[in-house]
């Protein structure tokens, strides 16, 4: 249990730090998950969100957002804290300066408690045994 608060602390948590995108020599190139990285999709790296996991950013120095998801890991620069895909610098404004201050907040839905845990024993209603099924359409008449 204590596993799981962590896990979902840890999602709902927020960060901020710089964002730098990748230069376009990588284009082609696999990344840490094995996806190939391609300079027009809605990707990025980080160092500890696992990979698929889908991450906001907001521009913090003009309130563009956009939506990523995490395929690499990286960077491993001081003060930076997500590589994204040049479409993904792009559509946030962060071209012609080559970095920007973002917030980083994790995007996909949390599940809800009652879909992580599972009842330790097979539900039952409280009539079930009333309940009558209805025939199968190639069921022998000696099994009725």
């Amino acid at each position: 249990m204590t596993l799981l608060f962590l896990s979902i602390t840890s999602l709902l948590a927020q960060e901020r730090g710089y964002a730098s995108y990748y230069h376009p020599k990588l284009h082609g190139r696999p990344t840490a998950s094995g996806l190939i990285y391609h300079k027009d999709s809605m990707t990025c790296a980080h160092r500890t969100y696992p990979f698929g996991t889908l991450l906001l950013i907001e521009n913090e120095q003009n309130n563009k957002t956009i939506i990523v998801k995490v395929t690499d890991r990286g960077p491993f620069r001081r003060k930076f804290i997500i590589d994204l895909s040049y479409q993904a610098a792009k559509q946030i404004g962060i071209l012609k300066q080559g970095y920007a201050k973002v917030k980083i907040t994790p995007y996909r839905k949390l599940p809800q408690l009652y879909e992580l845990l599972e009842p330790p024993f097979p539900l039952k209603f409280k009539n079930e045994s009333t309940i009558k099924k209805p025939p199968f359409p190639f069921q022998n008449k000696e099994e009725k």
